[in-house]
């Protein structure tokens, strides 16, 4: 993903290959899924700072605090009491916060050393992978904003849809595999893959139709953005899926679906990823029912005759 990979060598390509794990920053909650947590008991004019923050996050939180409180229409105070809400001792916590953030965000797998030493043993591997990886889903899972994850599934599910998924040079890999589970189960999903003759036709036909589920992980794949921005702009609806620090698309997506991207190596990981793919699978399956189960027999019926199967 530009995304999971050593993208330090061509940040201008972007997705090239496994990215940190960031553990320097540790699992702590970023702020975006501070906001998630109490989104629910805010106040209207805390609902208005949130909203400021998310369409231009992190940068909107390292402004002053009158600065935010202008960009979202509210008093400074209201910021302040907003901070509070989230748990942090006052502003500039807030705003160290971000900035270590900001620091996880371009991290890469030259500046971030793994959580063993070289000369550690394979079960020392073995048992670091384990705690790390299952951190990692635990954390996930915990986090996961339920609301937006059942929009994701209603949007896939929605028959009047048409479904396109893509993502960057690694997490193309779990669109992919979204998509070889969703045309399973309903008609008029596919990868987008973009390339040289390819895009423009796939860019002319967008429209409020589709639903385009976007992958984009640090450090965020810039051809990625500006075509879930572009699919934006034309009406689509967009589901990301990012890491706990959000892809750029986040401030315009219409769901955001965060996964933590620890492993044990200076590589970011799929595995948790992997599994919020594979746990939306099972949602849509479940949400769509007798339908999904028939296309499933059809298309194994499909795969019989093709390999001239009895």
């Amino acid at each position: 993903m530009a995304d999971l990979a050593g993208e330090h060598s061509e940040r201008a390509k972007g997705d090239t290959g496994p990215e940190p794990a960031g553990h320097d920053a540790g699992p702590a909650a970023t702020v975006a899924e501070r906001v998630r947590r109490v989104e629910g008991g805010l106040s209207p004019a805390e609902r208005k700072i949130a909203r400021a923050l998310t369409a231009n996050y992190p940068a909107a939180g390292l402004e002053s605090a009158s600065g935010l409180a202008s960009q979202a229409g509210v008093s400074a105070p209201t910021v302040v009491r907003f901070v509070a809400r989230l748990g942090f001792d006052g502003y500039r916590h807030f705003q160290q916060s971000l900035r270590e953030e900001v620091q996880a965000r371009h991290a890469s797998p030259l500046t971030l050393a793994p959580v063993i030493g070289r000369d550690s043993p394979t079960s020392e591997l073995v048992e670091a992978a384990r705690q790390v990886s299952s951190a990692a889903m635990d954390q996930t899972f915990a986090a996961l904003p339920e609301r937006e994850f059942d929009q994701a599934v209603g949007l896939i599910c929605n028959p009047a849809k048409r479904i396109a998924s893509f993502g960057g040079r690694f997490s193309q890999l779990l669109a992919e595999y979204l998509d070889l589970h969703l045309r399973l189960l309903r008609p008029g999903t596919f990868v987008h893959t973009s390339a040289p003759g390819r895009d423009a036709g796939f860019r002319v036909d967008l429209s409020r139709r589709d639903v385009c589920v976007v992958f984009d992980f640090r450090r965020y794949q810039d051809d990625t953005v500006r075509l879930a921005r572009y699919a934006h702009e034309r009406g689509a609806k967009v589901v990301l899926f990012t890491d706990p620090w959000l892809s750029p698309v986040a401030e315009f997506a219409d769901v955001v679906l965060p996964a933590r991207v620890e492993a044990p190596s200076p590589f970011d990981s799929i595995v948790a990823p992997m599994a919020l793919v594979e746990t939306l699978v099972a949602a849509v399956h479940a949400r769509l029912g007798p339908a999904a189960e028939e296309r499933m027999r059809a298309a194994e019926e499909a795969c019989r005759d093709e390999a001239g199967t009895p």
